[in-house]
């Protein structure tokens, strides 16, 4: 008896070192990647901040689609247009899943947050209804929130042109406060703004820490006492205050909406739906909270990316506002308008190109996840296993984004054609917005219908994600971009400020102090880390159209308290499901 037990506990002993050492390895078959360690497998090559950088070096080095092994989990990385529509796109109802968050989602989320919710009838049901209200006729809807929003952002900009950074979140967040809960943000301390923020802010440095990484790539050590890992306490402590915070806000909307006070937005149409799709008041609050999550923070920060390149690239500035000056009129008496916008295709092709230049989601917001066992050009790709969007290496594709010109003023080593003109041949690095007229396919489309291009040569706009997953506020995005992108270049020469005396960090007297757009902050999203520029209103009659402008609506639509008390002439409540 005593042997015949020996040899059971050795005999399972072994079966545990053999699974053991297992762990880490990359299996035959697997998309290649580099060489791994046994337990961690690339966990160690993993770099602390802008892993886009390194993921663009495996791109080249280890092809299109590359496999990394993080502990037991398999991560499967699509750096070309090909292997993403293949996928993503045409194999959308096995690689619609996401990866299992236990942090971010179980603990962190309830199971709410729809960035993280599996493929499944709940996340089908939200997907619909969120297309419905969101998609590119009820987008139309918000344009005067967008208009109003973007007319304080210009006089906000004249009053305090060095606070330009807040004046952009405060733009974006409050047109997507407007549309998701029907109030405004007037000022950038706004306390329902501020609160939200550091929620999110610590909600990310949780997901992105040590202890939820262990969790993720070890799921047996879920097993363990919480104690040992700090990120499950404060994420369940977070959890209690993001829902109340949430809660609170869509309560509110609904109990407006009960009463016919609440301004056309997603929560009226949501509390109508409510009842219909069985839907608890708190999976609404997140419904609503995740809006405002994808809304808030990477249309600003897309927006502040354009204004660096407009201080690293004058030329594109220049040649924007002489179109715009072209279009909306040398007399300077209006504004630009979306009606503008189809006679504006260089400005619509900045709009673009920053999206290209300065993706926020540079390595896609989310991983998706394979639903099942799959086999894609040879290479097995496991049930279970994250699938990523590299973003990044798709927009810095030389194959698809390189774009030679004849323009002496764009950047680039000059070379010559047979007839002897000085050409400039574009790498993707810079940003060139002349790339997106070169070819009629993106030329004529919008953002949205690049993003959802059947042909993957003229599929774009790799940063709205792809598949079922594709990010359904593409529409509205665009827009704000355009209205900010035009209005800032009718009314404003942005300039990069000079260093005022030579020495340490000013660089020499005299000389412009230019961002570097490898400075990036790192998060679920990137934004640019803070840097200077120079907004000069381009003369008084400008200047006197902005403050009549403001003045206008501002008297019209706001109460006292700078919320709306009026809807604008043909807006209404979206229709849900």
């Amino acid at each position: 008896m005593t042997t015949a037990i020996g040899l059971v506990f050795y005999a399972v002993l072994a079966l545990l070192l053999w699974r053991l050492s297992r762990i880490g390895r990359r299996p035959p078959g697997y998309p290649p990647g580099p060489l791994t360690l046994p337990l961690v497998g690339n966990l160690h090559q993993m770099p602390a901040k802008n892993q886009h950088e390194q993921f663009l070096v495996w791109s080249r080095q280890y092809g299109p689609v590359f496999s990394l092994i993080l502990g037991t989990q398999v991560l499967i990385v699509l750096s070309s247009d090909e292997a993403a529509k293949d996928l993503l796109d045409k194999r959308s109802a096995m690689y619609s899943d996401r990866p299992d968050s236990y942090v971010g989602q179980t603990i962190g989320s309830g199971g709410l947050r729809l960035l993280m919710l599996p493929y499944g009838q709940d996340w089908r049901m939200i997907r619909k209804l969120s297309h419905q209200l969101l998609n590119a006729n009820a987008s139309r809807t918000y344009v005067p929130y967008q208009d109003l929003e973007s007319k304080q952002m210009l006089v906000d900009l004249l009053d305090k042109p060095s606070n330009f950074i807040e004046h952009i979140r405060r733009y974006t967040a409050s047109v997507t406060t407007s549309i998701a809960f029907g109030w405004r943000v007037p000022q950038f301390d706004e306390s329902r703004l501020t609160r939200f923020y550091a929620g999110l802010d610590a909600y990310v440095h949780l997901v992105q820490s040590l202890s939820a990484g262990l969790l993720d790539f070890y799921p047996l050590l879920r097993q363990l006492p919480s104690f040992l890992f700090p990120a499950v306490r404060s994420a369940a402590a977070l959890h209690v205050k993001e829902k109340a915070l949430y809660r609170s806000h869509w309560l509110a909307a609904k109990a407006q909406a009960a009463a016919g006070t609440l301004p056309p937005c997603f929560c009226a149409a949501l509390s109508s739906t409510q009842h219909a799709l069985g839907l608890s008041d708190d999976f609404a609050a997140y419904i609503a909270g995740t809006l405002l999550e994808a809304g808030a923070d990477t249309t600003g920060n897309t927006l502040m990316a354009f204004v660096m390149a407009m201080l690293l690239h004058p030329e594109a500035q220049a040649r924007a506002q002489a179109e715009l000056d072209a279009v909306v009129g040398p007399d300077a008496t209006r504004l630009p308008t979306m009606e503008d916008a189809e006679r504006c295709p260089y400005t619509r092709a900045c709009v673009k190109e920053a999206l290209r230049w300065f993706p926020t989601a540079i390595l896609g917001a989310m991983p998706h996840a394979a639903s099942r066992d799959d086999v894609y050009n040879g290479f097995a790709i496991p049930k279970g296993a994250a699938v990523m969007l590299n973003v990044w290496a798709l927009n810095m594709d030389a194959a698809r984004y390189t774009t030679t010109t004849t323009s002496a003023s764009s950047p680039g080593g000059d070379k010559h054609d047979d007839d002897g003109a000085a050409t400039n041949a574009i790498d993707p690095s810079l940003f060139a917005p002349e790339r997106y007229l070169a070819r009629r396919e993106w030329a004529d489309a919008s953002v949205a219908e690049l993003a959802t291009a059947a042909d993957a040569d003229v599929r774009d706009a790799w940063v709205f994600g792809a598949g079922r997953r594709l990010c359904p506020g593409v529409h509205v995005a665009e827009r704000s971009l355009f209205l900010g992108m035009s209005r800032i270049l009718w009314a404003f020469d942005v300039e990069a400020p000079l260093a005022e005396s030579a020495g340490r960090g000013g660089g020499k007297a005299g000389k412009k102090r230019l961002p570097d757009p490898r400075n990036m902050i790192n998060g679920l999203v990137v934004m640019p880390e803070p840097f200077e520029a120079v907004f000069r209103v381009r003369g008084q009659e400008r200047e006197d159209v902005v403050r009549r402008e403001w003045g206008s609506v501002r008297g019209a639509f706001l109460d006292p308290q700078e919320q709306w008390c009026a809807v604008p002439e043909g807006m209404a409540v979206p229709r849900g499901l």
